[in-house]
């Protein structure tokens, strides 16, 4: 195939692209800045400027752009850039689509499990309801934009869960204090977090490439566990312990808004669709997460 992706600087974005070309797939990236090789393609989605022929001849648009949802305290302009550079990307790639008389047959664009909110121990498959907060705002307009796309076009909505990787990514700050000995849970730990490795995230967008799947996906590991059980199974495999609990009064004082739907939040994700569909999980279980996420699994 031929594939466009947007925002393919990112963790997921450069592990994916990478994975595509492996494949024996195409690919050109959409960049901000003067193209540097005939792969790269210059828009300016915060104007709303992308040429469609960009997209002629596309068999798949991968849209992952998106400011980070942790990397920055949430002050109101931030999060005012957290819905606009989502919405601003997904609405020009419709837009540009649009105007083609062939446009490509596919359009998956990245949401999350924020979707979801605040929703306890309630299973979550696909066809729940969006929960309430930030967050969740943003994956309905976010999925919202996507499913403007032409008549015809194939949809898909990965809800992405917390995805571990070897470097950066939610692991990225916890990581080195629970290699110190230093770290442990949010809160008291009984919140749900729907964890998957960066290299299954990386398969199943491949996946969705080739499925009829549509709408939708839950994106996460098919072994549900509470932040308790995951700090644990990482500490476990790193030989260190994981006592230092960290207060949700602290979380939410520290990191208003942040601290609060990023770590506090549960969701107890079912990937319902993928498992249907014959998705094969390289990281199924928390226990070869944790052991890859230590340097002790087999690589992607």
């Amino acid at each position: 195939m031929h594939i466009v992706v947007a925002g393919a600087s990112g963790l997921i974005g450069t592990s994916i692209s990478a994975a595509f070309r492996s494949a024996g797939h195409s690919v050109a990236t959409l960049v901000r800045r003067p193209p540097a090789c005939p792969a790269e393609i210059s828009w300016d989605p915060a104007a709303g400027i992308l040429d469609p022929g960009a997209l002629a001849g596309a068999d798949a648009v991968v849209n992952l752009s998106g400011a980070g949802i942790g990397d920055r305290p949430w002050t109101r302009k931030r999060v005012e850039e957290l819905f606009s550079s989502r919405l601003g990307p997904t609405r020009t790639l419709v837009h540009a689509m649009a105007q083609l008389d062939a446009p490509p047959a596919t359009f998956i664009s990245q949401s999350a499990s924020g979707y979801y909110g605040d929703a306890g121990n309630t299973v979550l498959r696909e066809d729940a309801p969006a929960g309430s907060g930030t967050l969740a705002q943003i994956c309905v307009e976010w999925e919202q934009a996507a499913h403007m796309a032409p008549a015809g076009v194939r949809v898909v909505t990965p809800r992405t869960g917390v995805v571990f990787s070897l470097s950066g990514g939610a692991l990225g700050k916890l990581l080195p204090l629970l290699r110190l000995g230093v770290g442990g849970p949010f809160g008291n730990g009984h919140q749900f977090w729907p964890w998957v490795t960066l290299p299954d995230v990386t398969a199943a967008f491949l996946f969705l490439l080739g499925s009829p799947v549509s709408g939708a996906v839950n994106v996460n590991a098919p072994e549900q566990a509470d932040v308790n059980t995951i700090i644990a199974a990482l500490a476990h495999a790193l030989h260190r312990p994981a006592v230092l609990r960290v207060p949700a009064p602290v979380l939410r004082t520290v990191m208003p808004g942040l601290g609060e739907e990023l770590l506090l939040h549960s969701q107890r994700m079912e990937p319902a669709v993928l498992s249907s569909a014959g998705f094969q999980w390289q990281h199924g279980r928390l226990e070869d997460a944790a052991r890859w996420v230590a340097g002790k699994g087999r690589s992607a």
